[in-house]
């Protein structure tokens, strides 16, 4: 064999690798399907900046809301699957399909599970007018205006609206549930006394409670949130009430193996950094990674779950 022989060997075995080494060649957009200011969207933008800057591109965030969430995973589903589009996956997504039953993708097979990145709670938030400084007394007076107090959530099938309900029947008492267009608008009619309560993950409201803005009755954590130590748990105040959100990454189905695969080793290495477990604790959310397959299981079994709890909220399927 010649030289020359022996040197195109060289570069047609070569070439895989090279090709596999070629991502990311762009920016890489990731489709948050909530609107600004929600929980979703405020913690993908921290994984975007610490993200973008391990891959060597920009990741911009595109916040694609409507429908519950299945709008943005349309947009998602469609992508090319190149690896140049993400999702930001969250609770939203796996209560949506129980409420819309016409979907334009199916939720296990059009994508391609990466990793959690991070675990949230709801707070029980009040507009500091209300007459309650703690559970207990939120149901006392609940109970004395039966009808009459409203709930805000970020609408129908939501996270917020799910907990509330929740909540509610678990306390007896009958409040108003008042659906707005997101997170960030239902915090806001808290924050106008349009509505007096919201049962909402914590990042959404953290400026707000520290600021006084807002006062915040309970976490429905099983341990108080570092950085706001101040807010007692539902338990520690006699309610048997757990209620959490998750956020993770997501892609379109047939994105390549090694594409996917130096996704979640990215992903696997930035939540590992100190300035981003700082910035996740300071919005008010736990840091939770684990592998493609089990997230898949996760997502299967978070849809499982709140099936029923879309049924108790009398939820109309589409």
């Amino acid at each position: 064999m010649s030289i020359r022989h022996v040197a195109l060997l060289v570069v047609s075995m070569s070439l895989p690798f090279a090709a596999t080494a070629q991502y990311p060649t762009k920016p890489i957009r990731l489709i948050v399907p909530q609107q600004a200011g929600s929980s979703n969207d405020t913690l993908s933008r921290v994984l975007a900046n610490f993200m973008g800057d391990a891959l060597g591109q920009q990741m911009v965030v595109d916040n694609r809301a409507g429908v519950g969430g299945i709008i943005g995973m349309e947009i998602g589903a469609a992508a090319a699957p190149d690896g140049h589009t993400l999702i930001a996956m969250a609770t939203a997504q796996v209560i949506a399909p129980h409420v819309q039953r016409k979907l334009a993708y199916d939720t296990f097979k059009d994508f391609a599970p990466i990793s959690l990145f991070g675990v949230t709670y709801n707070v029980f938030i009040a507009h500091p007018a209300l007459a309650a400084g703690n559970p207990k007394e939120f149901v006392a007076l609940a109970k004395a205006r039966a009808g009459q107090i409203n709930m805000a959530s970020a609408g129908p099938g939501s996270q917020s609206h799910l907990a509330g309900v929740m909540f509610a029947q678990l306390a007896g008492i009958d409040v108003l549930h008042v659906p707005y267009k997101g997170a960030g608008a239902s915090v806001s009619a808290v924050l106008g006394n349009e509505a007096q309560f919201s049962v909402t993950p914590l990042p959404a409201t953290v400026g707000h409670i520290k600021s006084g803005r807002l006062k915040a009755l309970a976490l429905s954590a099983r341990k108080r949130a570092p950085d706001l130590p101040e807010i007692p748990t539902f338990v520690e105040q006699g309610f048997n009430f757990e209620s959490s959100g998750w956020n993770g990454l997501i892609a379109p189905r047939a994105v390549p193996a090694h594409v996917l695969s130096q996704l979640h080793t990215t992903l696997v290495k930035v939540t590992a950094l100190p300035a981003f477990r700082e910035q996740m604790t300071r919005q008010g959310a736990e840091v939770v990674v684990n592998t493609p397959r089990d997230f898949a299981q996760f997502i299967r079994k978070e849809f499982d779950l709140f099936g029923p709890a879309v049924k108790a909220a009398n939820l109309k399927a589409g």
